[in-house]
């Protein structure tokens, strides 16, 4: 559905509905409440609110799922952020004594935005996507989920689309919820290779010999390159585009493309002629360390993240299931199974499901009769299910549905883990 199809005019009658009957509360609270992993768990997270008018409540908290709700659906947030697990409930965060209220947990979070990447993208800038650049998204996700499992040995990592332009990521394992300032940085850091900002020119320089993890990362940025940047970017199509690559060579190669080019016009060949030039220089250079071309294609498509979101404890990220104002997209979970085919502008807005769940359907009133046998509260979390389920949120609700359920049984290994070392003693 394309976005023109929503109108945010529309969003202050849209959301009231959404978080009454399709905000799916109870796996959100499972999510956030870890297994009852201590007391004051869920009670001590910070949740904050976007309200209409870009007004900002900072330090709410909830102590049940039915306060959460109730609150959500009687200040209806634009927008919802989730920060940290503190000492003290944040909503009390003013009557504690000054110094004690401490940030004490939180997911280790990514955050890639698509304006990061404006100087190596032709077809779209600032908040425009278009899907010849979405590669860039299935790019990052690719390299850091498999760094994350496998050179920090994380299993618990819910990615979830933004809504507009980008990606989170939210590394739930209980070791990284624990992790201080330093170790986030330390983490990000390593996962950090695009550096130098706006003034670089050359903003990945690689040494001899090439780190494993880089080269685990060239390995799937050289699968997309081709078509992405060669086809789709045009990168060595017009002159401005050709200058900012030559820009990151060394003169001699540079002066003998300037040379080819002038002849050669197909991007492909063009590419084919630099690659070649680049293993002549290695080849005549007896240190090594000439990866030009590798370095040209980290530069252009290795994922660029925002560190400060990462190093932070108490630095707040949009929740999943929060709808982006602009769009009426839903910020769902991305199912990694299908992510070469997982398209934003497939995703739903909050009008499509405020439209679904409004058609007629045979059974509604089967579901008044279960209504009036059931208590209140019961009856509603059924009624929402049910909901759920008739609209196009239900698959994105699925793939969270199957995060929590390999977390849960992740916890209950632990647990027998414990109880068998506890019989050994």
């Amino acid at each position: 559905m394309p976005t023109s199809d929503y109108d945010p005019a529309c969003l202050p009658d849209l959301l009231p509905l959404y978080y009454r009957r399709l905000f799916p509360f109870s796996h959100y609270y499972r999510w956030l409440s870890y297994g009852g992993v201590s007391k004051n768990y869920f009670q001590n997270r910070e949740f904050s609110f976007t309200l209409k008018d870009d007004i900002y409540v900072r330090y709410q908290s909830f102590t049940t799922q039915n306060e959460l709700e109730k609150e959500m659906q009687k200040m209806v947030p634009y927008k919802i952020d989730i920060g940290a697990v503190y000492s003290h409930r944040p909503s009390q965060h003013n009557a504690v004594k000054s110094g004690t209220f401490q940030a004490l947990e939180k997911e280790l979070v990514f955050d890639i935005d698509m304006t990061d990447y404006d100087d190596v993208r032709c077809c779209c800038s600032a908040a425009d996507i278009c899907s010849k650049c979405w590669t860039l998204m299935t790019i990052a996700i690719r390299i850091l989920d498999r760094a994350l499992r496998e050179d920090f040995g994380f299993h618990h990592l819910l990615w979830v689309y933004s809504g507009r332009r980008g990606v989170h990521c939210w590394v739930c394992d209980d070791a990284a919820r624990k992790l201080s300032v330093a170790a986030r940085s330390a983490v990000a850091e390593y996962l950090s290779l695009v550096k130098g900002g706006e003034e670089a020119v050359r903003k990945v320089v690689l040494s001899d010999p090439i780190h494993p993890f880089i080269n685990h990362s060239l390995s799937v940025v050289e699968r997309y390159f081709r078509q992405y940047a060669i086809v789709d970017q045009d990168i060595l199509g017009s002159k401005e585009s050709v200058d900012k690559v030559l820009a990151l060579l060394p003169d001699d190669i540079k002066k003998d493309l300037t040379i080819y080019y002038q002849e050669e016009k197909n991007p492909m060949k063009r590419w084919e002629r630099l690659c070649t030039l680049v293993e002549h220089k290695k080849s005549s250079v007896k240190k090594g360390g000439q990866y030009f071309d590798k370095e040209i294609m980290l530069q252009y498509c290795y994922p660029r993240l925002d560190v400060n979101v990462s190093k932070g404890v108490n630095h707040l990220l949009k929740s999943p299931f929060s709808i982006h104002p602009k769009t009426g997209r839903i910020s769902v979970p991305i199912d990694l199974k299908e992510l070469n085919t997982f398209d934003p502008f497939e995703v739903p807005t909050i009008s499509l499901i405020c439209e679904e769940l409004e058609r007629p359907r045979a059974d509604e009133a089967e579901d008044d009769d279960l209504k009036d046998k059931e208590n209140e509260q019961e009856a509603g979390e059924r009624r929402r299910i049910r909901d759920y389920k008739r609209t196009s949120l239900a698959k994105y609700v699925k793939v969270f549905v199957r995060f929590l359920e390999a977390m849960a049984r992740s916890r209950k290994g632990e647990m027998l883990k414990k109880s068998d070392l506890q019989k050994d003693f």
